[in-house]
C-alpha cells in the first residue's frame, strides 16, 4: 500500500518518507508485551479455574484475543517491522485465534483503504446494509453475525477452494486457498487435542473469552467510519477514536485511524506524531469521537428513526458547509 497517498497537499512526500521509515524493534518490544499479557493472563487463568477469580482474567484474556487484529493489520501493511518475513510470519499466528488468514486479510483491506466508504466497492460494506434500527445497529456492535458470515463462513469457503473475490488475482487466490486449509488444518489439532485430553481448554483460554469480549473490538470496528462522509476523502470519512493509554496500546495506535487510512505507509508507532502535525497543518480537528459516546449518539439517532444513511448525510453536509473537502485534498 506504499503507492497510496491520500493528502498530498496535507503531509508532503519527503515527510512522508521520514515517517514511513521502517524498524523492528518498537514491533518487537510491541509484540513481546501483547503476546506476553495473554501468556500471563492464560496462567492466572490456569491458576484461578474452577472459581470466581477467573472472570477479570476471562474478560482480559478476550480482549486481548480479540484486539490480535491489531498485529495482523500493522503486518499485513508489512510495517509493524522491517523484516517483510517477519511481518509475514506475524501477522499468519495474530490471524488464527481470530480465524481471518493473513493473505485473504491483505487484499480485502488494501481494498478497504483503496474504496473506503464506497458502499459498491469497500469489502468492509459489501457484507451489511445500513443500520435502520438501534437494533441492528446493537447486533452490529456485538459483532456475532459477522464473524460467522465475514470470518468462518469465509474461511471454509476459502479452505474449499472457492476463493472468487473479484479483486484477488490468480496467485493471490492461490496463497488465501492454501494458508485457509492451514488454519483448518489447526483447529482439527486442537479439537483433536481437546477430545484425546478429555479438556475443555480451547473453550476456558481462547473460545469463551474471545466469544465474551468480541463486543470491544467493534467497539473500534463501528467507530472508524459509521455515521460519517461517504465522499472519498479518508481525512474525513475516518475517525479517530478517544481513549486511554490502554486500548492504544492493546489496539496498536489504531485508535489513530484517520492518519492511518490517509497514509497507510506510516508504522503504528509514528501515528500520533503523525496526527499531530496532520491537524497542526490543516488548521482544525480531524473527526474523533470516544468509543462509548459515539455509539450512544448513533443509538440515540436510531431511536429517534434516522438511520445510518441521513447520520453520513448529516455529516456530508456540515463538511462541505466548513468547506473542508479542499482543505483536506
Amino acid at each position: 500500500m506504499d503507492d497510496f497517498l491520500g493528502a498530498e497537499r496535507v503531509i508532503d512526500r519527503q515527510r512522508l518518507a521520514e515517517l514511513s521509515v521502517r524498524s523492528d524493534g518498537p514491533g518487537l518490544r510491541q509484540l513481546a508485551s501483547h503476546f506476553g499479557a495473554i501468556a500471563l493472563t492464560s496462567l492466572a487463568l490456569y491458576l484461578t479455574a474452577g472459581t470466581w477469580w477467573c472472570v477479570p482474567f476471562l474478560l482480559l484474556q478476550g480482549y486481548l484475543i480479540n484486539f490480535l487484529y491489531a498485529p495482523e493489520h500493522e503486518c499485513d501493511h508489512f510495517t509493524a517491522f522491517k523484516s517483510r518475513w517477519l511481518n509475514v510470519c506475524v501477522a499468519r499466528i495474530a490471524g488464527f485465534p481470530i480465524f481471518l488468514t493473513n493473505e485473504y486479510h491483505r487484499w480485502a483491506h488494501y481494498h478497504h483503504h483503496r474504496n473506503t466508504q464506497d458502499w459498491d466497492n469497500d469489502p468492509e460494506l459489501l457484507d451489511r446494509r445500513p443500520f435502520t434500527t438501534p437494533w441492528h445497529y446493537v447486533s452490529g456492535l456485538l459483532g456475532y453475525r459477522a464473524l460467522w458470515t465475514g470470518r468462518i463462513k469465509v474461511l471454509m469457503r476459502h479452505a474449499l477452494g472457492r476463493a472468487d473475490e473479484p479483486y484477488l488475482k490468480p496467485a493471490q487466490r492461490i496463497a488465501v486457498v492454501r494458508v485457509a486449509r492451514w488454519y483448518v488444518a489447526g483447529y482439527l489439532l486442537i479439537a483433536v487435542s481437546a477430545i484425546a485430553l478429555q479438556s475443555w481448554w480451547p473453550v476456558y483460554y481462547w473460545l469463551g473469552p474471545f466469544l465474551l469480549m468480541r463486543w470491544t473490538y467493534w467497539l473500534q470496528g463501528l467507530g472508524e467510519h459509521t455515521g460519517l462522509t461517504h465522499a472519498p476523502h479518508t481525512l474525513l470519512n475516518t475517525r479517530t477514536l478517544k481513549t486511554n493509554a490502554f486500548m492504544r496500546w492493546g489496539n496498536w495506535n489504531m485508535p489513530y485511524h484517520t492518519v492511518h487510512h490517509t497514509y497507510p505507509s506510516v508504522p503504528f508507532y509514528r501515528l500520533p506524531e503523525l496526527h499531530r502535525e496532520v491537524e497542526q497543518k490543516l488548521g482544525f480537528s480531524l473527526p474523533s469521537d470516544a468509543y462509548l459516546s459515539l455509539h450512544w449518539r448513533h443509538l440515540k439517532a436510531l431511536f429517534a428513526g434516522q438511520t445510518e444513511l441521513d447520520i453520513c448525510s448529516a455529516h456530508d453536509r456540515t463538511m462541505r458547509d466548513a468547506s473542508r473537502y479542499d482543505a483536506a485534498a
